[in-house]
């Protein structure tokens, strides 16, 4: 297999749970700040290092960043940029990951100039600290957020009904910001990160049920074609704005139309190797699994089978750049903040003592020889430790 110079420090990636959305009911959630990533983020880093990654998934917050319209705080993500300088990660900035200044009206057009604003202060304060060609993801999960906040009114702006015009807002403000940011930083590269689905029905459905799941699962699609110029190209997306595909795929991610999700094994599952050859077949462009992982003691079954997955599309000529363990740290869940024991780095329930999963960290290991035995992948990578 004819294989290009990687875009990645590491296959194996890691990512830092980033949310800082409103709640219906107004409370600011911030992921960084409830697992105190931002204090101990060279400690974070360096256990994933140890642990053989050297590429990481994290966030800028710019509710915090953005004092007031055009006016920048960086204090929040100065220490994390410096310590992942300094541990040697490869780091992947979400700029947006749900979170807004609370004076920003989302459906408003300054929200779009307000992010490309902002979006283009921190490409350059990346490139004042030494990264000039950084990889960015504008806008995390346009089609979730789309859902959630537009149709489902479980985060903000909490709407109904309106989850395809939020969709489009969403989608021409990451737009606008690649643009903007590749007129003044050109060696940037942009990131999409968004869910990979399979939507289905049980052999007896109607034809009509048939036909709502396909166009259920079409949908998951259209994010990227947006950017791509394919779909409303009035936003301005053009085939350029579309760099990488990140795909986020986890246990749940495939389901019955108007029902339950289907497991793992069942004769309606479809191999993930079959969704990701989907992906390069539509768009042909370097894919990233930006987002996998499993809740609890699930996690190093969940990473054996993706990571076979992974081999098998390999071996099929699916350009996968890597595979990003998210979580890869416990966080406080949305909704009632109980303790999600997710990832490779446990914590204790004060979200101090950090600690590594051993059982995943095996997992790990076994995976990093397979990668590097039997497809060459990886070969130039640390060895987990």
């Amino acid at each position: 297999m004819d294989v290009k110079p990687p875009l990645f420090r590491s296959f194996v990636m890691g990512g830092f749970e980033g949310s800082s959305h409103r709640k219906p009911d107004g409370r600011q959630l911030d992921l960084i700040d409830a697992t105190r990533h931002d204090l101990s983020a060279a400690e974070d880093f360096g256990l994933l290092v140890h642990s053989g990654i050297a590429t990481v998934r994290d966030a800028f917050r710019w509710h915090l960043i953005e004092t007031a319209p055009g006016c920048y705080d960086w204090s929040s993500v100065l220490p994390m940029i410096r310590a992942a300088r300094e541990a040697g990660v490869q780091p992947i900035w979400d700029l947006c990951h749900y979170g807004l200044p609370h004076d920003l009206d989302i459906w408003s057009p300054a929200f779009i100039d307000r992010f490309v604003g902002f979006a283009t202060a921190a490409t350059r304060l990346l490139q004042e600290e030494g990264d000039p060609a950084p990889f960015l993801c504008p806008m995390n999960e346009i089609s979730y957020w789309a859902w959630a906040g537009g149709d489902q009114g479980v985060m903000y702006p909490a709407a109904r009904h309106r989850g395809p015009a939020l969709k489009r807002q969403l989608a021409q403000a990451a737009i606008a910001a690649i643009h903007a940011i590749r007129a003044t930083a050109p060696a940037t590269r942009f990131v999409m990160a968004e869910p990979l689905i399979h939507v289905t029905t049980w052999p007896e459905a109607t034809k009509s049920a048939r036909s709502a799941a396909a166009a259920h699962r079409e949908a998951q699609f259209e994010a990227f074609d947006i950017v791509a110029g394919r779909l409303h190209p009035e936003l301005g997306g053009t085939e350029a704005c579309l760099d990488v595909v990140g795909v986020n795929f986890y246990p749940e991610n495939q389901f019955i139309r108007s029902g339950g999700t289907v497991p793992l094994g069942h004769q309606l599952y479809r191999p993930l190797r079959d969704l990701l050859v989907e992906v390069h077949g539509r768009y042909d462009r370097p894919l990233l699994m930006t987002e996998t992982g499993a809740e609890g003691g699930n996690g190093p079954g969940w990473l054996r089978y993706v990571m076979g997955e992974v081999r098998a599309a390999l071996r099929d000529g699916v350009p996968l750049q890597g595979v990003c363990i998210y979580p890869v740290m416990d966080y406080p869940g949305w909704r009632n903040d109980r303790h999600c024991r997710v990832g490779l780095i446990e914590l204790d329930r004060s979200w101090r003592k950090r600690t590594l999963d051993t059982g995943l960290q095996a997992q790990l290991q076994e995976e990093a020889l397979l990668l590097r035995y039997t497809l060459g992948v990886g070969a130039d990578e640390p060895s987990p430790g």
